[in-house]
């Protein structure tokens, strides 16, 4: 039996194979060191640190939903200086990609921090989070193809490393954000952020959140992250990074085949934190089924 060639290229980006764990789902990979081997996964992609230590939104932050999860964290971080003197080095030992991700309150703030993080060794890209919905204006420079462009372009320039614009769903067109990403200057998006919602206590008349509304993940928005996928795929030359609902093998295999060259599992590790393994371990007999040895075989290969 010949084996199967997991590894992915997206831009300048390089892993082992696709399946990377979504920022704000995995700590700074401490958290998860007693129950998954790190050497398995393609990366691992960090709580995402702002500029200043922020202390997060108002309690309470999760809620589950029908076939989701809300949640309002709000970025609670301590700091890019402490991630770079606590958290990094750390980050540096595991066998594994790791894709720092800021959060900028400004563009400014988004190039200081990029420029800073380049300075670093042992990180293999940057990830934009430009599209927070639980941090007042965090969406904002993800709405904007012009502002997306810009922020991308403008990080590019002082920052060395592969850049990853992670993009919101709550737009009307996201395949003009993703081709400004691309021509900023961006290696890959990701695709998708959460997607703003809310849930109510009706009896007490009160939303639950203490910020009322958060961002939504899990199974409820895999259809709506699949549909970006397949259309940024489609209409914008940009690798793609699916991210949405993504559970089990099968839900990997279709954002592959509907055009993402690598995934990122979030809310699963919530719940099911060995998930991101098992995958890996069944990706070469769903590669066998289709005919293929490689990866990149089954990538945008749907057929409408």
């Amino acid at each position: 039996m010949v084996m199967p060639d997991l590894s992915v290229t997206l831009g300048r980006l390089q892993f082992r194979n696709p399946i990377l764990v979504a920022s704000g789902t995995f700590g700074y990979a401490r958290e998860m060191a007693g129950i998954v081997d790190f050497s398995k996964l393609g990366g691992i992609i960090p709580k995402t640190v702002t500029q200043h230590p922020r202390a997060g939104n108002e309690p309470p932050r999760t809620v589950e939903t029908p076939s989701g999860m809300l949640n309002s964290i709000g970025l609670d971080n301590d700091g890019i200086d402490h991630f770079i003197h606590h958290h990094l080095p750390y980050l540096r030992t595991l066998p594994t990609g790791i894709i720092a991700n800021i959060a900028g309150e400004s563009e400014d703030q988004f190039v200081e921090m990029a420029e800073k993080i380049g300075r670093e060794t042992g990180l293999a890209g940057l990830e934009l989070n430009l599209s927070c919905p639980n941090v007042a204006g965090g969406l904002d420079f993800a709405t904007d193809p012009r502002l997306t462009g810009r922020i991308v372009e403008r990080v590019r320039k002082v920052c060395p490393l592969p850049i990853i614009a992670k993009l919101t769903p709550n737009v009307t067109d996201i395949v003009a954000i993703a081709r400004a990403a691309a021509e900023g200057g961006a290696d890959a998006v990701s695709l998708v952020n959460t997607f703003v919602g809310m849930a109510v206590d009706w009896r007490r008349q009160r939303p639950i959140l203490g910020n009322v509304t958060g961002g939504l993940s899990g199974p409820a928005i895999k259809p709506l992250a699949l549909r970006m996928v397949w259309q940024v795929a489609r209409q914008a030359k940009i690798p793609v990074i699916g991210i949405g609902g993504i559970a089990n093998l099968d839900d990997v295999m279709e954002f592959l085949v509907a055009g993402a060259s690598a995934v990122q599992l979030g809310t699963v590790n919530f719940y099911n934190p060995t998930a991101c393994m098992r995958i890996v371990e069944k990706l070469p007999e769903a590669l066998a089924q289709l005919g293929a040895t490689k990866i990149k075989d089954i990538v945008g290969t749907l057929r409408t």
